[in-house]
């Protein structure tokens, strides 16, 4: 039985923009004589909060006294992130929606992050008509570990959840996954490497070792 949808992540599942996100902080710490390491980043990998980019500055403020100030540490930060984003989507992320396409399985997004972000990014990546919806962070009542996003993509796509499989990174992405009742892919960020990701149905090193079959076996 194929499944009734795939519904991805997307940072760090469809595009990287786990690691510029990390670094544009990081480098910014690291010339105030500061190590942001990642054990303290990946803790708060796969979740959103109202003042993510504040706390990294409010944090640097309290460890640093070279700390610039908060309108010069956020132009830094942002440039930072644009100029190391990549350009294209993560290893095999374009070929396994090809092949969703062709087997008639429909794909979507259901991501913590703000819509401002996710939207225009897929859209920048020319990969909007592939997915069937867009769900973000900002559209429904709780973010990741609930599981609102999958549930809403779910239902937006017209699916059922349980016969839906989800792509993830992250624990919470994982635990959110499992309590919309899907099955879930772990395909591990370095990032996240120090997550749990044992509530998964299968981890795979990118989503090219993703096939049809291996899919249609976790619904069967």
């Amino acid at each position: 039985m194929l499944p009734a949808a795939v519904i991805f992540d997307f940072d760090g599942i469809v595009l990287d923009s786990e690691t510029p996100e990390y670094e544009s902080h990081r480098r910014i710490y690291e010339r105030c004589g500061v190590t942001l390491t990642v054990e303290e980043w990946c803790g708060v990998i796969g979740t959103w909060s109202e003042g993510h980019d504040q706390q990294w500055f409010t944090r640097l403020c309290a460890r640093s006294p070279q700390a610039p100030s908060r309108e010069d540490y956020f132009a830094e930060r942002r440039r930072i992130f644009e100029s190391i984003l990549p350009a294209d989507s993560m290893h095999g992320v374009r070929e396994l929606l090809a092949l969703l396409r062709d087997a008639g399985i429909p794909a979507a997004i259901a991501s913590s992050a703000p819509s401002g972000w996710v939207v225009g990014a897929v859209e920048r990546l020319g990969m909007r008509p592939l997915f069937g919806a867009v769900v973000a962070g900002d559209q429904v009542k709780h973010r990741k570990p609930a599981p609102d996003v999958y549930l809403a993509a779910a239902l937006e796509l017209g699916v059922d959840p349980r016969r839906s499989i989800a792509i993830e990174d992250s624990g919470p992405g994982i635990a959110a996954a499992r309590a919309a009742g899907m099955k879930a892919v772990a395909i591990p960020h370095w990032l996240t490497a120090r997550h749990d990701l044992s509530g998964a149905d299968l981890t795979v090193t990118d989503a090219g070792q993703l096939s049809l079959d291996r899919l249609e076996a976790l619904i069967s």
